[in-house]
């Protein structure tokens, strides 16, 4: 500064005093000039205005350089900016996925060229060289596999929406639920690929100014590091203008076409429902008529047993409507039912024998009337017994409640119990109904043993009079219910009285007596006429009860000690020691 202040108050004296020097020349005598001399002044203002300029230059170098500094370190805190929003992209994470692939296709491109030029070498070295070149091929090729998502896309299989479907077919309420659910579905594929495309779009802005800002980093400062980082974003840039036109394009086509689908989907739904509510309407009305008819029954069906059967028979056939409306609403062809049932009935009939058995078991149970709620019925299986009081006769079985029964004293020793019987086994075992139709009284009988030299035609009387005491009302029953049952069936044997038999058996004589009783309460009754019989037995003195007894008689022993019968307790010759013993 100080060298530019010198030099300018040099020019201006010299100035002045060639100025002074003309002024006097003019006035007093012109002495004439050197040339030489203003060739040297004029020279060094040359130089000093030379000097002048290049320290304004230097100056304005340094002020610029200044302000580049500034504004590159703008430019590198707003670039690390946006570089700090995009780390986390997903999208340039997939981006950067698809340039490794096409660095590796290039790579593997070159290799396989490399390659063939020698693969036809038989030199030691280049066959080794062969061999390494194979391996790095599989290496490659292993590596591509990996990341084939991106083979032709920057953003891999995204950029490619989920298929879709046609409008299903909606032909009963569970093709609503799963309309219902294809429509969220839908719904959900829609709103992913819209998130794809806005991001896309989002990213656009950040990756033009990122270009921006490198572009004017490198006119402040050229660099190579920055000058391939542009190249790469403008790459990059290029390619995600192509993916936002490609998923935008492909967004509007796929939003209309799916909302169009659930449109369609919406008005099926709306059919569907319509028909639902018709149909709910026929089977209220189907439930009010069976709600009527149980009514009437329930007013003129006075008997309980024929209410409970003609209430589940209207239940059955509600329920069978009911199953046919319903196949034929949501079959269209009733043909490919009566085809399905054909090809299948060879299977179901060995898988489901025993559930098919025992509906045709109830179907006969119900039109026959063999059994009915509140009949007791003996169940022979196995030669297991069970005796008891039908509870419940349902569509596969008959529910049976034990009672204490002869049978329950004599075999099974518990009772109580609830037996489940199926309905097939009307087919295939024994059933007894002891309450068939209006019976409601049984035979039973007693049997009681005396010795043979007993009265044995006194003893007939007196049971037989006992018995016809004590089963006379249980006798008028029954003799007016096979009144009413002669107008149905063909009776032989209609006697209702008393019956005595005597027979001869081993021990004694038999005398059987058979009289009529509640089938209900048979033990009662005939606990109380055998004790009754037993009692008269035992006050006539022409009748002895008999049992199992033996009688030993002893040679030579007119009275023995019990103990002297055992061996060895004796003197004596004992019961068994001797050959005398008769």
């Amino acid at each position: 500064m100080k060298n530019y202040k010198s030099i300018f108050f040099f020019i201006v004296l010299i100035s002045s005093l060639y100025g002074e020097t003309v002024e006097q020349s003019s006035e007093i005598v012109q002495q004439p000039i050197s040339k030489e001399l203003q060739q040297q002044t004029q020279k060094q203002i040359i130089e000093a205005q030379k000097i002048i300029q290049e320290q304004e230059r230097l100056k304005k170098e340094q002020e610029l350089k200044a302000q580049n500094e500034k504004k590159l370190a703008q430019l590198n805190l707003e670039l690390e900016d946006i570089e700090a929003q995009l780390k986390n992209n997903i999208w340039l994470k997939r981006y950067s996925n698809y340039r490794t692939y096409r660095d590796i296709e290039a790579e593997l491109t070159a290799i396989k060229a490399k390659l063939k030029k020698l693969s036809n070498s038989s030199i030691t070295k280049v066959k080794e060289l062969v061999y390494q070149l194979k391996n790095k091929i599989k290496i490659k090729e292993n590596e591509l596999q990996l990341i084939s998502e991106y083979k032709d896309s920057p953003i891999g299989t995204l950029i490619k929406p989920p298929e879709i479907t046609v409008s299903p077919e909606i032909n009963n309420p569970w093709d609503m639920i799963e309309a219902f659910s294809n429509i969220k579905i839908l719904n959900s594929y829609k709103m992913n690929y819209a998130r794809i495309k806005n991001e896309v779009e989002a990213l656009q802005p950040l990756l033009t100014k990122q270009i921006s800002i490198i572009k004017q980093m490198l006119e402040l400062k050229p660099d190579e590091k920055l000058k391939k980082k542009l190249e790469y974003l403008q790459r990059e840039q290029k390619d995600f203008f192509l993916v936002h036109d490609i998923v935008s394009t492909t967004n509007d086509v796929y939003s209309r076409r799916i909302e169009q689908i659930v449109l369609e989907t919406q008005n099926n739904m709306k059919k569907q429902a319509k028909e639902i509510l018709f149909l709910v309407l026929i089977l209220l009305g189907l439930f009010v008529v069976s709600s009527l008819i149980k009514m009437v029954v329930k007013k003129y069906i006075k008997d309980d047993d024929q209410h409970y059967s003609t209430h589940r028979l209207i239940n059955f056939v509600f329920v069978f409507i009911v199953i046919v409306i319903l196949l034929f609403t949501y079959i269209d062809n009733a043909s490919n039912l009566v085809t399905f049932l054909g090809f299948a009935s060879a299977g179901i009939a060995i898988a489901l024998k025993d559930w098919f058995m025992s509906m045709f078991g109830w179907i006969v149970i119900m039109t026959s009337g063999s059994i009915k709620v509140g009949d007791r019925i003996k169940v022979t299986k196995d030669g297991t017994e069970a005796v008891g009081d039908v509870l419940d006769i349902s569509l596969f079985k008959i529910s049976i409640r034990e009672d204490i029964t002869l049978t329950s004293y004599m075999k099974n020793r518990r009772t109580g119990r609830v037996f489940f019987i199926p309905n097939n086994y009307v087919f295939t075992e024994l059933i007894a109904n002891y309450t068939y139709d209006s019976l409601r009284t049984v035979w039973d009988g007693i049997d009681i043993n005396i010795t043979f030299d007993s009265n044995h035609k006194k003893a007939a009387h007196l049971a037989k009079e006992i018995a016809k005491q004590y089963s006379k009302g249980y006798a008028d029953i029954t003799r007016k219910s096979l009144g009413k049952m002669r107008t149905k069936y063909v009776l032989r044997s209609t006697g209702v009285d008393p019956r005595v038999f005597t027979f001869a058996e081993s021990y004694g004589i038999v005398v059987s007596t058979w009289y009529f009783t509640n089938s209900h309460a048979t033990l009662a009754l005939r606990s109380t006429i055998s004790m009754e019989i037993i009692d008269a037995f035992k006050a006539d003195p022409d009748i002895k009860l008999a049992y199992p007894t033996q009688t030993l008689r002893v040679n030579g022993h007119a009275s023995a000690n019990p103990d002297h019968l055992l061996p060895g307790n004796s003197t004596q010759a004992g019961l068994f020691d001797g050959e005398d013993i008769g």
